[in-house]
């Protein structure tokens, strides 16, 4: 199955640098290009690739304003992130918007070929180090906006279990190991978080576990 890719960056050189890396790659294929967020909107509606690589600083519409339309038109739509810095406010804020991970610039290209296939495979990339990392150094700056915890009151105790463990970035095999639940039990569960927070994947879930109080910064 080939895994189709539009590339979305400000930059022509890194448009084609990423394009270089991901086409030497059998079984990925770069099917457009955009410069700005206008139009990486357009060609994604449009071509309907498997994964958009969005930058998040860019002329006329940024990255998170574009991820924002784009999953509103899509729910089906994989964006991952691009950013030059790892702890950068801008990738939280594109993580609440529907991003399913991020990825910094100067990743070496096995790791944004296996980011990538992740995405695309519909797996969170979080990173969970560096995704713990941003939420919590953006949850501990002065007056956070926390969501409303109304949604995680409808979770059971087991699910609310199974949650905070998302939320220090453990995988459904890690999750099922520490509660003793078979991976097919939690993946159950994780379907149930979901539908009940309304989130679409595990980068969103991450995010509601912190701002909802579920896991706390510094919490491990």
């Amino acid at each position: 199955m080939t895994v189709s890719v539009l590339v979305v960056d400000d930059q022509a050189l890194v448009r084609t640098g990423f394009r270089l890396i991901l086409e030497s790659e059998p079984g990925l294929t770069v099917v457009a290009e955009a410069a700005d967020g206008v139009r990486a909107v357009e060609l994604a509606l449009e071509l309907r690739p498997d994964v958009v690589l969005m930058d998040i600083r860019m002329p006329q519409m940024d990255g998170i304003e574009a991820t924002r339309l784009l999953v509103r038109a899509n729910p089906a739509a994989k964006v991952l992130v691009l950013t030059t810095f790892d702890l950068d406010e801008y990738v939280y804020e594109a993580l609440r918007a529907g991003a399913s991970g991020f990825l910094l610039k100067d990743a070496p290209p096995e790791q944004l070929i296996a980011a990538v296939r992740t995405v695309a495979a519909g797996e969170a990339l979080l990173a969970p180090s560096i995704t713990r990392r941003l939420i919590e150094q953006y949850l501990r700056r002065p007056g956070p906006v926390v969501v409303g915890t109304a949604a995680s009151e409808h979770l059971t105790t087991r699910e609310t279990e199974v949650l905070s463990l998302i939320g220090r970035g453990c995988t459904n095999s890690e999750i099922a190991q520490q509660l003793v639940l078979s991976e097919a039990t939690v993946k159950t569960h994780v379907a149930h978080i979901f539908a009940k927070l309304d989130v679409r994947d595990r980068a969103q879930a991450v995010v509601f576990a912190y701002e909802a109080g579920i896991v706390q910064p510094g919490q491990r």
